[in-house]
């Protein structure tokens, strides 16, 4: 009797040291597959080139990492990206990663390098922004190393995402190319995609770029009095592609300019 207990337990132990090598091992896999999903769904939706070094996911731990993202420019800006981030630390539900919304508890990017370079025509991020807002209809596409890129159908809740530490590089191109470097504040955004369906990967990308971009354009307004009314100009153009909420704020920081 007790031997057979002795031959379960060995049998029990070695299950779970088999199923927890497994979830290891499909932790490195799933690494892969999001790397790539990154670099190929991320073009389709931004219009712009898309990459990231390393992709880490561990399944036990409910947690990934991203290290070395970068968002490259729209054609026709002359700075070679608009956005690079060293690290993402993410916290996920792990019996989500599978299912068809995954569940994100936690985003934090730290530290991002971010690139505002804008004339009367507009600005790199608003470009972006309307890329995203009309999938295939706006900017030039990008070249994947596949002819077309796979469409996700995955669904995503993020139930909290902060952005601290965040530098933007300010180029006015209209202004003599007149560069200056801001901090922005905390961006905290909370409560993306709880409801049932969740959204898409499109529609957080659009999230986190309004919030960017909303920041950057109060940054320079409160840093661009001693610019002239040709940086007033600068920053009411610069609304021409972006949405309604942010077309508000820009008109908002023209009439602050012009007291």
């Amino acid at each position: 009797m007790k031997r057979s207990k002795k031959i379960l337990w060995s049998v029990v132990i070695a299950l779970i040291v088999l199923g927890l090598t497994g979830i290891v091992i499909a932790s490195a896999f799933l690494g892969d597959i999001v790397k790539k999903g990154v670099e190929t769904i991320g073009p389709d939706i931004t219009k712009v080139s898309v990459n990231v070094d390393e992709v880490h996911l561990s399944l036990l731990a409910g947690s990934a990492s991203l290290k070395g993202l970068v968002v490259g420019n729209p054609a026709g800006y002359q700075a070679p990206q608009a956005i690079s981030v060293g690290t993402i630390a993410v916290g996920v539900n792990p019996l989500s990663v599978l299912s068809d919304k995954i569940v994100l508890r936690s985003i934090y990017l730290e530290s991002p390098e971010i690139t505002f370079e804008g004339g009367l025509g507009g600005n790199n991020l608003s470009q972006i922004l309307a890329n995203i807002n009309a999938p295939g209809k706006t900017g030039p596409p990008v070249a994947t190393n596949t002819p077309a890129p796979a469409k996700s159908s995955k669904k995503f809740e993020v139930d909290d995402l902060v952005i601290t530490g965040a530098k933007v590089h300010v180029s006015l191109t209209d202004l003599g190319g007149k560069k200056m470097t801001l901090d922005l504040p905390p961006i905290h955004l909370t409560g993306l995609g709880q409801n049932e369906e969740g959204i898409t990967a499109a529609d957080l990308s659009r999230n986190v770029l309004n919030a960017v971009l909303s920041a950057t354009l109060k940054a320079v307004s409160s840093d661009s009095k001693d610019l002239g009314k040709d940086a007033q100009l600068l920053l009411k153009g610069s609304g021409v592609h972006v949405d309604t909420g942010t077309s508000n704020l820009i008109q908002g920081v023209f009439k602050a300019l012009n007291k």
